[in-house]
C-alpha cells in the first residue's frame, strides 16, 4: 500500500506545500522527545497565554524520504494525536467536486433535505442539531453515509454518489497508506498491522460532512466566540482524515490541557488518532481531544470526514509488540466499543471503559 500511496502522490505534483502554521525553530518538530502520558479530562484553559506562543502543529510533507516520514508521523502522533499532510497525492480535482456537490445539499431547503434523514437506529443520513443520541447539541447539520455502501436513494443525483465515492476511496488510500507508514515508524514486523482493518471488505468505517452555518448575532445568546459548533471529543475510530474549507473554527487539546486553533490551508488534509488506534498501540498514542467553535463570520463552514474503523466483529487489543511489561486495555470488539460509546455523552472519556484496572 506505501508502493501505491507513493505512486500516487506522484502522480499528483500539482499540489503544493504551504504550510501556514510550523514549528518554531526554538521548538524543532525532530527533536520534540517528551512523551505525555496522562490527558487532561477537564476543559482545558483558553488558548494564547504565554505558554502557547510556542507550540504549533506538525506538518507533514509526503513527498519526504520513507524512513524520515514514518518517524515524524510517529513523533506527531506521540507528541499531538494530530497532525496535517501535504503532498498528499489526492486530486485536487476530486477533492473541490466533493465540496461542490456537499454545498449544493446542504443548499437545498429542508424539506427537501428530510428526505434522506437518519433514522433511528440507523444513524445514516440527514441530521441535525442533536449530536448523537444524549444531546451535547451543537450547531451544526450533516449528512453521515457508509463508506462501503452508499446509500444514497434516488434522491441524490448520480454526481453526487459518483462524487463520494470518489472522495472516499482516495482518502482511504491515504489512510492505508499513513497506517503502513506508522507500522514502519514503529517497527513492527507486519506493515499491516493497522491498514488491514481498513482494507477488510466488511470494515465499518463511515464518512460525514458537516456543515455549521454562520452565526448570527442575537443579545441574549452568548458572543460567538464563546458558542460552540460541536463539543469536546475524541473520535473512536483510528483514524479520521478531515477536510475542511477556509472558515475557521476547529480547535485541538494538547495533552497538558492547552487548546490549539487548526487553521485551513487549500492543500492539506488534517489526521487524527483515534481511540481505537490507542488501544492497538497500548497507549502509546493517545487519542486527541477537539471541537469546533463557533465562527464569527456569516459565512457557513463546511467540514468532511473519512472514519477508518474495523469491521463490527473483529477484535481491538493492544498489539504484542506494544504492550511491554503493562498492559493498558481489554481485549473486545469494535461493536462492543460503538455499543459502550454512544450510550454515553459525546464528550465522556468513554476508552476509559475498557482500561485494565489492577487489582
Amino acid at each position: 500500500m506505501w508502493l501505491l500511496l507513493a505512486s500516487f502522490i506522484l502522480r499528483n505534483k500539482q499540489l503544493v506545500f504551504n504550510p501556514i502554521i510550523t514549528l518554531p525553530s526554538t521548538f524543532p518538530f525532530h527533536l520534540q522527545n517528551h512523551i505525555h502520558n496522562t490527558m487532561v479530562l477537564s476543559s482545558p484553559s483558553p488558548l494564547r497565554t504565554k505558554k502557547t506562543r510556542a507550540i504549533g502543529i506538525p506538518i507533514i510533507d509526503l513527498s519526504l524520504d520513507t524512513a524520515t516520514l514514518s518517524q515524524h508521523i510517529v513523533t506527531a502522533c506521540q507528541e499531538y494525536g494530530f497532525f496535517k499532510v501535504v503532498n498528499h497525492g489526492v486530486p485536487f480535482e476530486i477533492i473541490s467536486k466533493m465540496e461542490e456537490v456537499a454545498q449544493h445539499f446542504f443548499s437545498k431547503p429542508t424539506s427537501e433535505k428530510v428526505k434522506v434523514q437518519a433514522n433511528p437506529p440507523s444513524p445514516f443520513g440527514y441530521g441535525c442539531r442533536n449530536i448523537g443520541y444524549n444531546g451535547d447539541v451543537g450547531e451544526l447539520e450533516y449528512l453521515l453515509l457508509q463508506a462501503n455502501s452508499i446509500a444514497l436513494g434516488s434522491d441524490h443525483p448520480t454526481n453526487f454518489r459518483g462524487a463520494v465515492e470518489d472522495y472516499i476511496q482516495a482518502v482511504k488510500q491515504l489512510t492505508c497508506g499513513l497506517l503502513e507508514i506508522l507500522a514502519l515508524g514503529l517497527s513492527l514486523p507486519d506493515t499491516n498491522a493497522f491498514s488491514r482493518f481498513i482494507q477488510d471488505v466488511d470494515n465499518d468505517s463511515c464518512f460525514r460532512v458537516n456543515h455549521y452555518p454562520g452565526v448570527k448575532s442575537e443579545s441574549n445568546q452568548p458572543k460567538p466566540a464563546q458558542r460552540i459548533g460541536f463539543g469536546e471529543h475524541s473520535d473512536p475510530q483510528i483514524f479520521t482524515i478531515l477536510r475542511s474549507n477556509d472558515v475557521p473554527g476547529l480547535q485541538i487539546s494538547t495533552f497538558d490541557g492547552l487548546w490549539i486553533p487548526v487553521t485551513n490551508e487549500p492543500n492539506d488534509f488534517c489526521v487524527f488518532v483515534g481511540d481505537a488506534l490507542e488501544v492497538l498501540t497500548n497507549g502509546r498514542f493517545q487519542s486527541v481531544r477537539h471541537r469546533v467553535m463557533a465562527n464569527m463570520s456569516n459565512k457557513s463552514r463546511m467540514s468532511m470526514m473519512y472514519f477508518a474503523a474495523p469491521a463490527l466483529n473483529e477484535r481491538l487489543s493492544p498489539i504484542p509488540q506494544m504492550i511491554g511489561n503493562l498492559r493498558l486495555y481489554k481485549s473486545f470488539t469494535w461493536n462492543e466499543y460503538k455499543k459502550a460509546a454512544y450510550s454515553l455523552r459525546l464528550g465522556d472519556q468513554r476508552i476509559d471503559l475498557f482500561k485494565c484496572h489492577s487489582t
